[in-house]
């Protein structure tokens, strides 16, 4: 039997960094799980998507960035990874600067585990929002 979507949950609204380098996006593990996930998160009440972004930039990634650093590229919409069937995640990708993105220095921070270079073609390692993104950024020849 088939789970009946759930309408009446919110959509879960984050932010997301698309730092791209030599034609492959950044991505992150958490802790003790082996799933990619876009460096990314939650957006704080009275915080705008871009300072959003941002702040997850640095908890991530540990770089800073500038709003004025980011320029939107997409939104997606998909079911949630690990939420009731129907609650979905809006996912604000925001692209880096090809100047800033090639002098910044990107390291694990305490919130995860590694940091990887990914292709479409990880997409199997990504849930639902990861592999949308994956394959826009592909589609718009970003990534191999």
């Amino acid at each position: 039997m088939t789970p009946t979507p759930n309408h009446t949950l919110p959509d879960i609204a984050v932010a997301a960094v698309a730092l791209i380098r030599d034609r492959r996006v950044l991505m992150v593990t958490a802790r003790g799980r082996d799933v990619l996930f876009m460096p990314g998160g939650k957006i704080d009440a009275g915080e705008s998507i871009a300072d959003a972004a941002v702040r997850e930039a640095r908890e991530e990634m540990s770089i800073d960035l500038r709003p004025g650093d980011l320029h939107e590229l997409f939104t997606v919409a998909v079911q949630a990874h690990g939420e009731p069937v129907g609650r979905l995640v809006r996912m604000h990708v925001f692209g880096v600067d090809a100047a800033v993105a090639a002098s910044v220095t990107p390291s694990p921070s305490a919130e995860v585990s590694e940091l990887h270079w990914v292709e479409a073609a990880d997409v199997h390692r990504c849930p639902p929002a990861g592999a949308e993104v994956l394959q826009r950024l592909a589609a718009a020849e970003l990534i191999d």
